[in-house]
């Protein structure tokens, strides 16, 4: 699930009972805990008095099971996790089938292959490739894979990071074709139509401000802490300099963490302000 979807489904949760707050009765209450403690097998522990209901949940209920992807279904040949940080999937290819020649101007994509055979063609050479064997294509690297011998071909493929305008198209000499922004279906992720345009560029400006503010404060704290470091590891103090890794680790941390935030509102935003496709 990507996060604007994870995002969208939790205020949509939070607008539901919002609406129905005042509605509501403890008989309704009472009845939706039963329901939901038969569905959880009596994991869910209801406690009632005149005037209220209190539901709470045992540690083992909120073990949530994660998901598990397999290549063999076809419902998971797509992509399975799209976020700034990486977009990730299986994919098939027919034999005979060629992809078009591109580069990625920000990520590095991993290939590994499931079923079947290919020929990769990457930064000028060529290899062929099989089941249980990868390969690396890196930023800028251009690259293009062909499916070869009598069976479908299924890789796992994974681009880090996953920022828009995701695809660059290549001619064999190398030319770079036009920048193309893709609609966010063609990764399998449902495009935000609900946040007001303006709103949107709004919050991509602020995130950028944040971030702007982020980095400022974290050279402001490295210029601070670099003497204190090197003054450290001359004295051979390495307690002291493992504090100094730490305090600067957490700005690192942050601005990294505004970075993404910026990338998520940008991959948000480029399908509603141009050409797309």
């Amino acid at each position: 699930m990507t996060s604007r979807r994870w995002r969208k489904a939790q205020a949509s949760e939070r607008d539901w009972w919002e609406s129905r707050a005042a509605d509501m009765t403890l008989d309704f209450y009472a009845a939706f805990a039963q329901a939901l403690r038969r569905e959880l097998n009596g994991m869910l522990t209801v406690t009632a008095d005149t005037r209220t209901y209190t539901c709470s949940f045992s540690q083992r209920s909120l073990q949530m099971a994660f998901e598990i992807f397999d290549f063999r279904r076809d419902e998971h040949i797509k992509n399975l996790l799209v976020t700034p940080h990486i977009r990730s999937r299986f994919l098939r290819m027919q034999p005979g089938a060629v992809a078009d020649l591109h580069s990625h101007d920000l990520g590095h994509e991993i290939f590994l292959i499931l079923q079947g055979r290919c020929v990769f063609h990457i930064a000028g050479s060529e290899q062929e490739l099989g089941a249980g064997q990868l390969c690396v294509a890196l930023a800028d690297e251009i690259h293009q894979v062909r499916a070869i011998g009598d069976e479908p071909m299924v890789m796992y493929l994974s681009v880090t990071p996953h920022i828009q305008p995701t695809h660059t198209g290549r001619d064999p000499d190398g030319t770079r074709h036009p920048t193309r922004f893709q609609p966010s279906g063609a990764y399998d992720v449902e495009t935000d139509t609900d946040t007001p345009i303006d709103e949107l560029i709004d919050k991509f400006t602020a995130a950028a401000d944040d971030l702007a503010r982020a980095v400022s404060d974290q050279a402001a704290a490295q210029r601070e802490r670099s003497g204190q470091l090197k003054a450290a590891l001359v004295a051979g103090d390495q307690a002291q300099a493992t504090e100094l890794r730490e305090a600067i680790w957490q700005e690192v941390y942050q601005s990294f963490k505004r970075a993404y935030a910026l990338a998520d509102l940008w991959n948000d935003l480029t399908p509603r302000v141009g050409k797309v496709g």
